[in-house]
């Protein structure tokens, strides 16, 4: 079964400079595997660490996440 969460993180890392999951893991402090979850829509993140990724991405969280029940 899906999540009802879908993002936009893989397009946000190339937008950035094709930032590698590595980096963006060490941005916000978690590892490389739990941003392909993330990515890969296997895992939710909690809502800290989304507002993490939606900063250092310097957008809003609505942005990158889009929860679709």
């Amino acid at each position: 079964m899906a999540l009802p969460i879908r993002n936009t993180i893989r397009r946000h890392r190339f937008d950035a400079g094709e930032m590698t999951q590595k980096a963006l893991a060490e941005a916000v402090g978690v590892t490389r595997q739990t941003i392909v979850a993330i990515e890969n829509a296997k895992y939710a993140p909690t809502l800290e660490l989304a507002f993490r990724i939606a900063a250092a991405f310097d957008k809003p969280l609505e942005e990158i996440f889009i929860y679709e029940p």
